[in-house]
């Protein structure tokens, strides 16, 4: 079963369970439903793929070995889709380097079957907790972004070389305007950025260029 994931509430508790063993992926579905989460089933990396889509969010619990597609290369495809979902491993095998390998490509954590309903809340929690500091940070540069589109292109100009440490005076000779003139756009420029001071613009520009 499918179930759209794009409020912020499904965010918060979406779990998309891709495990190709039906009796694992029923009790698993079962009680997950019961700790309040919502849960969306899928026997094989095939039939996600078919309903994937780039505006999902949440966690998923993804079998690292399964008929067809591994998780792995799930995880791979995924990435290339640009779907971007806090992963959790789950395999019956240890296979340590694997895990090792999914966590650099970006999973958040691997649990080895068998494990117990705790150790499921708790990686589950973190997973949440990493997935929603994730789309705080992609929500600050993509309003960085639209703030730095709307800046005029002599405000652009000005930010560029203040943010690589130029001085006003410095700065007022290389463009040949005066030093007000400088003081006006860079002002201008920081007040559209949003930014309280000199550091803090540099870093929302670092974010958003």
């Amino acid at each position: 079963v499918y179930q759209c994931a794009g409020d912020d509430m499904s965010r918060l508790n979406q779990v998309y369970l891709v495990d190709d063993d039906a009796a694992v992926c029923h009790a698993l579905s079962v009680f997950l439903r019961a700790s309040g989460y919502r849960v969306s089933e899928f026997s094989c990396a095939e039939d996600f793929l078919a309903a994937a889509d780039a505006a999902m969010q949440g966690v998923m619990l993804l079998d690292q070995r399964m008929t067809g597609m591994s998780g792995l290369e799930l995880q791979t495809e995924l990435r290339s889709r640009g779907v971007e979902l806090s992963i959790i491993f789950i395999t019956g095998h240890g296979d340590v380097r694997m895990s090792v390998k999914a966590i650099k490509a970006g999973a958040v954590n691997f649990l080895e079957k068998p494990f117990s309903n705790d150790e499921l809340l708790i990686v589950l929690r973190e997973a949440f907790a990493i997935a929603e500091e994730a789309k705080k940070q992609q929500d600050e540069i993509s309003g960085l972004r639209q703030r730095h589109a709307s800046l005029t292109e002599r405000e652009r100009e000005v930010l560029q070389y203040v943010v690589a440490g130029m001085s006003n005076r410095a700065l007022a000779d290389k463009l040949g305007v005066s030093d007000r003139t400088i003081e006006v756009h860079r002002a201008r420029a920081m007040k559209k950025m949003g930014a309280e001071s000199l550091p803090d613009l540099v870093r929302k520009y670092s974010l958003c260029s």
